[in-house]
């Protein structure tokens, strides 16, 4: 049934409704049809503009995933970052009722994992990355491939830890404060190691040299356990380490605790004091882990990931798990990681710009 335009001569009682105004009722069947299929006609041919390819992306939103769902990590099989993604995998697959991947590409301090997500253009893709691919990677290398700030979508921030000021066992001073007076009267003639160049382990110390007055020089490794590895030779003569790894090395007496980076204790590491009792004050900086994904994939896909890490995070299995692999949950929203990101990104690039530290 459809309305349709009265001839001229048409009269109506006024009060008879809909043909008073013009038109009148047509309960013909052929005529329905005709109308149902020009409006199908027309609905085909929409389809031809970008508006009906965005309908179509909306519509598929609504039954992602429909494939493999992939996790990029930076870093190799064993890695802190691995470890976590490889543990948020499987209950993330039963919660999308599809396949989780976790895919290692390793290089460039995890940049290269970055790059490859925020290029990733099949709404499948998403990376697990620590703070220098989400924060500062473009202060360091001006001609890095990708833009963490402009390139990269938040999902979620789901772990945090602070790192361990870390000396050999025969380090002078018995407390924090004997120890950072004699780094003081060393001068340059102590060396301290990191991951690298731009790493948090190195602008962590830098900056905590700029607060506690210090001077010891720079030697980047290939990474912490081999860090670690100097300072038990008594190659070094300080460092920041991941808690886990300090926390073994010190409770096998190979390694001595001096404080974290942090205004208060960590439930990590609850024995170990904070700089800040010795001293060291507005020093918090920690090393984290989280998702993100590339700017391409649909806002309704980030927001129902970044519900569910959320949920899986907080629960007391992961809790547990992230607790043992030296992580304290956060499973923040997509915007608790962007108001970290922001925050890290002023902290980390002072020193930056103070230091001008590059990697290019």
């Amino acid at each position: 049934m459809v309305l349709r335009h009265m001839p001229p001569n048409f009269t109506h009682n006024a009060s008879a409704g809909p043909a008073s105004r013009g038109f009148f009722l047509d309960t013909n069947p052929m005529t329905t049809t005709r109308r149902t299929a020009t409006v199908a006609m027309l609905s085909i041919a929409a389809c031809a503009t970008s508006t009906c390819a965005y309908a179509q992306k909306t519509t598929q939103t609504t039954v992602w995933p429909i494939k493999p769902v992939r996790i990029v990590v930076g870093f190799p099989a064993g890695s802190s970052p691995d470890l976590t993604a490889r543990a948020f995998a499987e209950p993330l697959s039963k919660a999308l009722g599809q396949p989780v991947i976790v895919e290692n590409k390793v290089g460039a301090a995890g940049n290269i994992a970055a790059d490859a997500v925020a290029k990733a253009t099949d709404d499948h893709t998403i990376g697990l990355m620590i703070n220098g691919n989400m924060t500062i990677a473009k202060l360091l290398n001006p001609k890095l491939s990708y833009d963490p700030l402009r390139d990269l979508t938040h999902v979620s921030l789901l772990g945090v830890s602070p790192l361990v000021l870390t000396a050999p066992v025969n380090a002078p001073g018995n407390t924090a404060a004997e120890f950072l007076a004699a780094a003081r009267a060393a001068g340059d003639k102590w060396n301290y190691g990191t991951p690298g160049v731009g790493t948090v382990g190195h602008l962590g110390m830098e900056l905590l040299k700029t607060k506690a007055r210090l001077a010891a020089v720079h030697v980047p490794y290939a990474g912490y356990p081999q860090v670690a590895t100097a300072m038990i030779g008594g190659d070094l003569q300080l460092s920041l380490l991941p808690p886990a790894l300090a926390a073994a090395q010190i409770r096998a007496g190979k390694l001595k605790a001096i404080g974290i980076t942090a205004s208060v204790r960590s439930a990590l590491i609850p024995e170990i004091p904070s700089l800040s009792e010795a001293g060291v004050k507005d020093l918090n900086l920690e090393i984290w882990n989280a998702v993100a994904a590339p700017n391409s994939i649909p806002k309704p896909v980030v927001a129902r990931l970044s519900a569910l890490f959320s949920e899986i995070a907080r629960s007391p299995e992961m809790r547990q798990k992230m607790f043992q692999q030296g992580w304290t949950v956060q499973g923040t929203s997509a915007e608790g990681l962007t108001n970290r990101v922001k925050a890290d990104t002023a902290l980390l690039g002072s020193i930056i710009a103070q230091q001008n530290i590059k990697t290019d």
